[in-house]
């Protein structure tokens, strides 16, 4: 059964087929994809592609996302959750992804913090990691927010659009211990 968060102003449920307008419109979307390292989508079959890779991780245990759906209006508006998880090693990656026209309203923020929560409390990870582009200020600071620390640089580590980017390594640990 996927889990499903809910925050004040945020439902964070599982990703279905009948969300694909709204992940194909986060994820054709330039500016979202600027820092997210791939291309932007150019066709609906992407995003089709995209949902069926995320229901086939979560079933793989080697990453769960969930849709993020505000409580006032139903449709995506973005994803979040993590990646390359290793329930051996405890430790997975977070990432996530919003629509431009839901920018700067502290909505990535609070799913983050929802979804720290629920990997420290019913994942056992004892370490969540994050890797950002290093041009992105907004995530870098919200991972601060969040309780992250920088741990390095990762010199050429993406490519996007034909072109090398570094990248700032970020970790949280559980604070209920190891």
């Amino acid at each position: 059964m996927f889990p499903q968060l809910e925050t004040e102003r945020l439902i964070l449920r599982e990703i279905m087929e009948e969300d694909t307008g709204d992940i194909f419109a986060c994820f054709s979307n330039e500016e979202a994809m600027r820092y997210y390292g791939q291309d932007p989508f150019d066709s609906v079959e992407q995003a089709v592609q995209l949902i069926r890779f995320f229901g086939d991780s979560y079933r793989d245990k080697r990453g769960i996302r969930w849709g993020i759906e505000r409580k006032e209006a139903p449709g995506l508006i973005g994803t979040a959750g993590f990646n390359a998880w290793a329930p051996k090693h405890r430790r997975a990656e977070i990432g996530y992804e919003i629509h431009p026209e839901h920018w700067r309203k502290g909505y990535a923020s609070e799913a983050a913090a929802s979804i720290l929560k629920y990997g420290f409390d019913h994942m056992n990870l004892a370490r969540i990691g994050a890797v950002v582009f290093t041009g992105n200020q907004a995530s870098q600071e919200m991972l601060i927010k969040l309780g992250f620390e920088q741990e390095g640089t990762l010199r050429n580590y993406m490519v996007q659009s034909g072109v090398s980017h570094d990248t700032s390594v970020y970790s949280r640990l559980n604070p209920g211990g190891r």
